[in-house]
């Protein structure tokens, strides 16, 4: 298959963020090591849809590495970097992405993608499961398990768990303790705030903050909110996370009081319409609205279209909105995931993790080939790969722990005194 890239002469700059991340991500280099050794992919093909940047290009590399033959492709089209896919093609991966994709360029790289007839998926938002459940049910029957990489594709997955249509097993690496205690909190908390400070170029010490959710995500950002000097506000469903956030000494109300006073807001739920027009029309001029959540549905953005009666850019990756009452309001990335539509993604040495999860969490589907009833192929992320992980990655920053000894071992696994 041939590639579907923007621009091949762009890969030396691809190539150089590729050799830039992987400098930095010494677990997934190790994890590659030990793939160019044991092959544990050799004669797979394996479909990949994530955020096209250089931390998931170096993934990419090193499942071939392993022995695949990997396809690739985005996972939001405004996150793909097009010097990225270039650099990558001339790895050897087949690569079908560019950045600002129309829905129908978008979804044909999706099924190009599953047109290589992949034994293994690694998803990021539920697409690619999506449509060879939908669409491309001929090749399930090649599919031996997969894995899925966040929040958002996780819902997806327990949903089709639940109603007994998901047909093979994937793995729940957003669930795994060195993917969202780090990526999600860490990540999340600092590549979403490095993209609103770049896009705007406005000073976050002062304001008010408005984070919509208060998960691992959530809690990143309000943190790194609130390092910055910001008054943060978070809103919630959920009352034991709303308890959570105010024993970390954030102000808690529902949107509709947020919306009043609100200089900038951060979406981080999941779900949808968590900015909707009732709360457009009580935002202050100027508010910024921006979205760290997979999908653009929780800034309903058809809702300010069909609301505002003028519309014009800004500054690069804003858009401002002039709404019927006369005030305005802006959107950081057309309300796409911040942090990729704006920026570059979580830093290198985060998405050594999260990565090294996936890459190891695939090599358990390659190698047990996991058979799961129906209910059952929502796969939780095995106790080994996360410690295994996070014992390399304590190696490669120069630290160490203590181990048990048998006598706590006994203890520890004892009902006795």
């Amino acid at each position: 298959m041939e590639n579907d890239i923007r621009d091949a002469s762009l890969a030396p700059s691809g190539n150089r963020k590729i050799d830039w991340a992987a400098s930095h991500m010494p677990v997934l280099s190790g994890i590659e090591k030990d793939f160019a050794q044991t092959k544990p992919f050799a004669g797979m093909k394996i479909a990949l849809s994530i955020h096209l940047e250089a931390k998931t290009a170096y993934l990419a590399t090193v499942l071939k590495a392993g022995g695949a033959d990997v396809y690739a492709t985005g996972s939001n089209p405004l996150s793909t970097q097009d010097d990225v896919a270039a650099g990558l093609a001339t790895r050897g991966v087949h690569v079908f992405a560019y950045h600002a994709a129309t829905p129908e360029e978008y979804a044909k790289h999706i099924r190009m993608v599953l047109s290589a007839g992949p034994q293994i998926i690694i998803d990021d938002g539920g697409d690619l499961v999506s449509v060879i459940h939908t669409e491309m049910p001929d090749l399930i029957p090649d599919v031996i398990g997969g894995c899925e990489e966040t929040t958002t594709g996780i819902l997806r997955l327990l949903a089709m768990d639940r109603e007994g249509v998901l047909a093979f097993p994937m793995m729940l690496v957003n669930n795994a303790q060195c993917k969202f205690l780090f990526d999600n909190r860490y990540g999340t908390g600092q590549s979403a705030w490095n993209a609103i400070n770049k896009t705007t170029n406005l000073i976050v010490a002062g304001k008010r903050v408005v984070v919509a959710g208060y998960g691992w995500c959530g809690k990143g950002v309000a943190m790194r909110a609130k390092a910055l000097g910001a008054r943060v506000y978070v809103t919630e469903v959920d009352p034991v996370k709303a308890c959570e956030a105010v024993m970390d000494g954030y102000e808690v109300m529902p949107m509709m009081e947020a919306a009043k006073i609100g200089d900038i807001f951060v979406t981080v739920t999941g779900c949808r319409d968590v900015i909707t027009t009732e709360h457009f029309l009580l935002m202050k001029e100027g508010a910024i609205l921006s979205n760290a959540g997979h999908f653009n549905v929780e800034v309903n953005m058809a809702a300010l279209e069909e609301l505002a009666v003028a519309k014009e850019e800004r500054r690069e990756n804003i858009t401002g909105y002039l709404l019927p009452n006369g005030r305005s309001v802006n959107v950081i990335g057309e309300g796409r995931l911040v942090n990729l539509a704006a920026g570059d993604g979580h830093p290198a040495e985060i998405m050594d993790m999260s990565f090294a999860i996936q890459a190891l969490s695939a090599a358990y589907v390659a190698k047990e080939r996991p058979v799961r009833p129906v209910h059952q192929r929502a796969v939780p992320i095995p106790a080994e790969i996360d410690s295994d992980v996070a014992m390399r990655k304590l190696t490669y920053m120069g630290y160490k722990i203590d181990t048990l000894t048998e006598a706590q071992k006994a203890y520890l696994a004892g009902w006795q005194v």
